[in-house]
């Protein structure tokens, strides 16, 4: 089986270059080599606009658009939609049972993100637990992998330290030890011997190979079932049962996209290429781009450093006009507009299969609920799997 990849987008507006370049051509990527889940995470867009409701259902699909547009295909992943499955809810309250408060309060976005959205009202406790409902997003699926920047690896340690202490607090079956025992009795005793000997220099020492020998001796034991297995790899770590796995984080490359003014790619900034933008208002922006200070006039020679333009040269140009671009800006050679030409060409070359992958879906509208509700119905499959493990491990049973 694939390892399976969990990850998603709030759908707070038109997706742009930015979000291209910098999460949905690896997610495009990994569709073809992993088992891929993407999932609009609609209650998460709640966390910062509740009071925009109006704007979310329009948001959600035009999204989803987008993604389709980039080349994301329902046949390699699961786009689903995260209020249409209950269950991400039950985790998250289950989860918040035994979470500490301070783990919330000290994750780094949680007061930068009040800092930078100071017209919006944040002390909210949907947006103190938004890390913990993003925690129970990733777990229900038992995502192996989360693609994230750097800047968001935080998050998956959160959702690491949940699962270690849930499965801490109820992975142990009643009469653990005993049970453990009659595993254990199944072995040789040579390999019992040996079994023990390396679990005292794991749980003393932390040793590596110990733990290393001791999982592949477990996995191909002939004696053991599988429940024998799971219960001698508890016993040996000195856990109980693995019923949350911990997901690993997958670092993807930051986008090199900056935005128009060579700061960050943002709408709320103003500086953003959408994903579908059309072609007039595409060279609108463009060519209104600032440049190097130093050429206020057309016969002023530059710095590309010192430039915008040149970053987006970085992402789109071959390195012949780079070289066309360094020279003539050097020299004045060339004028900031004809700098600007080739950023544009190159973008619409991009957009072009965009834009004709899109059209067959804003054309034919119900196709693109048809497909989020067939993958809500997958990932929703998926979801109570992990909730019946989940309420048998708390007693919730009955």
């Amino acid at each position: 089986m694939k390892e399976r990849v969990l990850s998603g987008m709030r759908p707070t507006g038109a997706l742009h270059l930015g979000h291209y370049h910098g999460a949905l051509k690896n997610w495009v990527r990994l569709q073809s080599e992993m088992e891929c889940y993407y999932f609009v995470a609609d209650w998460h867009a709640l966390t910062t606009h509740y009071e925009s409701r109006e704007i979310i259902e329009q948001n959600v699909y035009e999204m989803v658009i987008d993604w389709l547009a980039v080349g994301l295909d329902p046949n390699q992943c699961t786009m689903f939609l995260q209020s249409r499955i209950p269950e991400h809810a039950e985790l998250f309250t289950l989860l918040a049972m035994g979470t500490p408060l301070g783990w919330l309060e000290r994750v780094p976005t949680y007061k930068d993100q009040q800092e930078k959205l100071k017209d919006k009202d944040l002390a909210t406790y949907g947006f103190l637990g938004y890390p913990l409902l993003q925690a129970a997003d990733i777990l229900i699926y038992k995502a192996k992998y989360v693609p994230v920047g750097e800047d968001q690896a935080s998050h998956v340690e959160l959702t690491r330290e949940a699962a270690r202490r849930f499965n801490h607090l109820y992975g142990r079956e009643a009469n653990a030890l005993e049970k453990a025992q009659a595993s254990l009795a199944k072995l040789p005793k040579d390999s019992l011997k040996r079994f023990e000997k390396s679990r005292k220099a794991y749980q003393e020492t932390g040793d590596a190979k110990a733990l290393e020998g001791a999982m592949g001796y477990i996995a191909s034991a002939p004696e053991l079932d599988a429940l024998d297995r799971e219960r001698l790899e508890g016993y040996f770590k000195g856990t109980g049962k693995v019923i949350l796995p911990e997901p690993q984080v997958l670092l993807t490359e930051a986008s090199k996209l900056p935005g128009l003014d060579g700061a960050k790619m943002s709408k709320s900034y103003n500086n953003a290429i959408a994903i579908r933008e059309d072609r007039a208002t595409l060279e609108h922006k463009v060519k209104r781009m600032p440049t190097d200070p130093a050429r206020a006039k057309r016969t002023d020679a530059g710095n590309p450093d010192n430039c915008p333009v040149w970053q987006f040269h970085k992402v789109y140009s071959p390195e012949e006009t780079k070289n066309w671009v360094t020279q003539g800006c050097k020299t004045a050679g060339i004028g900031c507009l004809e700098c600007k030409q080739p950023i544009i060409d190159a973008i619409l070359r991009e957009q072009q299969p965009m834009f004709e992958r899109a059209e067959k879906y804003l054309s034919q509208p119900k196709l693109v609920r048809d497909i989020v509700d067939a993958g809500t119905e997958k990932a929703r499959i998926t979801a109570r799997a992990t909730m019946h493990d989940v309420r048998a491990a708390m007693g919730l049973n009955y």
